[in-house]
């Protein structure tokens, strides 16, 4: 019997991807978003469009179908300067429990994967794994961090609920949302937008990059194992330079202009450890974020 995947989040560039993968597999897909701009007409993918707020339909949503799988990718995710309390606190923690609180009503097996955020560590820079201590520095990682608590909370009390926090690091594709960093940057590099561009070089700004392709295959993996996996983490496992990004796409595509790459600025930033991830679940890196930025260059080029 095929499985029934709740995919929440999913018109969001994850949802987008993790969709084009699944929907190549015999399983039945339950989609679920604010809104769609395209749909997909097959017989096993099932479009509901309401948000996780909406207790009346999330409830008839479990009791009128056997969920055996939850990715929930719904959140509002902050660029690099937001905190918002309201919508990154308040309103994440609420949509999600009541995900999980309906999710667990009809005693059913349910597998649970949540995506966690590498803004979740208290280190600032350097090598982190699963174990890693954790701090609440913002609005965002302290919704993470009580959500995972919830989890482990949720499953201690309930013996056919079964979990899964995915720690995820930076990754973009040409489904990417435009506010974040590499669509601005791609898109002030086709705009010729120089005083943009070399604000953003004088920061030197360093992060675990991955292709998103990578990382949806990786969720994938996690949310179909058999494998009970309370904690993993999905990164590149090394920091990748945005200065080095903006230098590759200006080769690359052979564009005339000149930036001031005399940077004084040293920045870090914390590095995933995928170690147990390629091991528990055989993942393995295919991709790189050069390509994914050179692919959303060549979608928006004109």
């Amino acid at each position: 019997m095929n499985k029934n995947i709740l995919i929440t989040g999913a018109n969001g560039q994850d949802g987008k991807i993790i969709l084009k993968k699944l929907s190549k597999i015999k399983v039945n897909l339950f989609l679920l978003d604010r809104k769609f701009k395209k749909k997909i007409k097959k017989k096993n993918i099932r479009y509901f469009n309401f948000s996780l707020n909406n207790k009346i339909k999330l409830e008839k949503l479990f009791k009128n179908h056997k969920i055996d799988i939850i990715l929930n990718l719904a959140s509002n995710n902050p660029n690099f300067s937001e905190n918002n309390y309201s919508k990154h606190y308040v309103e994440n923690i609420n949509n999600s429990k009541n995900l999980i609180n309906n999710s667990i009503k009809d005693k059913n097996e349910i597998r649970f994967i949540s995506c966690s955020s590498s803004r979740i560590f208290k280190k600032t820079k350097g090598l982190v794994n699963e174990n890693s201590s954790v701090s609440a520095d913002d609005f965002y990682s302290r919704f993470r961090i009580e959500m995972n608590n919830y989890l482990i909370q949720t499953q201690k009390k309930n013996e056919n609920f079964i979990f899964t926090n995915v720690i995820l690091f930076n990754h973009d594709s040409i489904y990417r949302n435009k506010k974040f960093l590499i669509p601005r940057v791609v898109s002030a590099i086709i705009s010729k937008n120089k005083k943009f561009l070399n604000e953003i070089i004088k920061e030197n700004i360093a992060m675990d990059y991955s292709h998103a392709d990578d990382i949806c295959s990786g969720l994938i993996k996690i949310a179909l194992t058999k494998k009970k996996i309370n904690n993993i983490i999905l990164s590149s496992g090394k920091i990748t330079h945005i200065n080095d990004i903006i230098k590759f796409l200006i080769k690359k595509n052979k564009i005339n202009l000149k930036l001031d790459f005399n940077v004084i600025k040293e920045n870090f930033s914390v590095i995933g450890n995928n170690k147990f991830a390629k091991k528990i679940i055989n993942w393995k890196i295919k991709k790189n974020i050069f390509l994914a930025a050179q692919e959303i260059l060549k979608k928006n080029f004109k």
